[in-house]
């Protein structure tokens, strides 16, 4: 394929994304609904669009394009008005965190229109999207290889993973999340006991730098945390107790409970976020921080990002 894409919505992700393959010397035609984000990445050397006919215009045929938007009604509403400017062999490559099924109907939707679909699930929050994501790719395999070295370039070296099947990607990057959550939550809970324990006066930064020391539990999780006590302080004073969540640990419990799977773990840390809306704790603080520092999420309550 030609190093040309065209993005759909320039936040958090897709903005880095976007900066990210320019920087590699592709033709980027960036959209976003808020027009002042388009604008602002043009002096990145985005080639900006402010209407679908525009980016569609821009890009020549077969085109590829990435949406990387809010899961559920807003791709919706993008997919089905992009799918009406696009034609037969075009490409939309959907990179929300979206829920498979919904993956699944969007695909048989556009493919209606003869226009093919893939699915690319999208880990390591903007840090990733700028400095080399991992990625979870689903659809048909000859869609895939035509899009190879875009996502080769989107990924960091060896990063990039196919799934044979319309929402194999996304139903991988569910799973991570779900695992993501159960993971979290056990740090959680662990450096919660450590600073209402037998101990009152630990030090965290300190227990985190031993932690990501050679020692088994040494992971991003763990390093993340190590930062947000680093911005935010000992106590994590200016940080909601109340964890924002959007919805693919749920997910994974509830299809897990579908095939009769027991999740546990992922479940229980699905019902802590939904309870610390009404029952915020140092716990719940400590989910924020990681929250901030992988993700960007906000450290408000009341901000479910």
């Amino acid at each position: 394929m030609k190093k040309e894409i065209g993005i759909v919505g320039l936040g958090k992700m897709g903005g880095n994304v976007a900066r990210r393959l320019a920087r590699k010397g592709w033709h980027v035609v960036g959209y976003n609904r808020t027009a002042e984000d388009t604008k602002a990445l043009e002096k990145e050397g985005i080639d900006g669009a402010y209407s679908y006919e525009e980016l569609v215009s821009k890009l020549e045929k077969p085109r590829s394009i990435l949406t990387i938007l809010t899961a559920g009604k807003p791709t919706d509403e993008v997919l089905e008005q992009l799918s009406e400017k696009l034609e037969r062999e075009d490409i939309i490559i959907e990179g929300a965190n979206s829920f498979y099924e919904d993956t699944k109907r969007r695909a048989k939707m556009v493919a209606e229109k003869g226009i093919k679909f893939i699915d690319a699930g999208v880990s390591g929050g903007p840090g990733g999207a700028l400095n080399g994501a991992c990625l979870m790719v689903g659809g048909e395999k000859s869609s895939f290889e035509y899009l190879k070295e875009l996502f080769t370039e989107m990924a960091k070296p060896g990063a990039v993973m196919h799934f044979e099947g319309v929402g194999a990607g996304h139903f991988v990057k569910m799973v991570h999340n779900g695992i993501e959550y159960g993971m979290m939550q056990s740090i959680a809970e662990g450096f919660n006991l450590i600073k209402n324990g037998p101990y009152k006066d630990l030090n965290m930064q300190d227990v985190t730098t031993i932690y990501q020391n050679g020692s088994v539990v040494e992971s991003r999780l763990v390093g993340w945390l190590a930062d947000g006590f680093e911005k935010f302080g000992n106590d994590l004073s200016d940080l909601s107790g109340s964890v924002g969540f959007t919805g693919e640990g749920e997910w994974t419990a509830n299809v897990a409970e579908m095939f009769d799977q027991p999740v546990k773990v992922i479940r229980d840390s699905v019902e802590f976020r939904k309870e610390s809306q009404d029952s915020p704790s140092f716990a719940g603080k400590i989910l924020t921080a990681m929250r901030n520092q992988f993700g960007g999420h906000s450290i408000e309550k009341g901000k479910m990002t």
